[in-house]
């Protein structure tokens, strides 16, 4: 009986656990050198506006001339909207200048996003700050 009681028990807290939204979040530094710095210059490919992070993903030249899809690492949608970034700030097309943290793979094309630039007409956005 006491047994029987006790995986039951086991049982259900299992189910409450897997019913839980997941809320752990990660180091930057785990997957980015963030005491470095690179920045890209390139065209729009992508917005996604999607939890837990915004990606932006640019068309641009690598260090040997070739054309890759370098992504960058945004923040929250939900942070980025308190900003007054939608879905449609940004567009594909648009030509964009990015600086961030690299990837700890130089492989894997990506960025940690602390600044991203629209030279066409001026808007940025810088860190946590609003865009400017």
């Amino acid at each position: 009986m006491t047994r029987t009681w006790l995986k039951a028990q086991v049982a259900a807290l299992a189910a409450v656990a897997a019913a839980l939204p997941i809320s752990a979040h990660h180091s930057w530094t785990a997957s980015y050198l963030e005491d470095q710095t690179v920045t890209v210059e390139g065209e729009i490919v992508e917005l996604a506006y999607q939890n837990p992070h915004a990606w932006v993903r640019v068309s641009a030249r690598d260090n040997s001339g070739r054309l890759q899809t370098i992504g960058a690492e945004w923040a929250n949608p939900s942070r980025l909207s308190q900003q007054g970034i939608t879905r449609e700030t940004l567009k594909p097309g648009d030509r964009v200048i990015l600086t961030g943290s690299p990837d700890r793979d130089p492989a894997a094309y990506r960025m940690h996003l602390k600044r991203i630039e629209r030279p066409a007409d001026g808007w940025k956005w810088i860190g946590g700050n609003q865009p400017r």
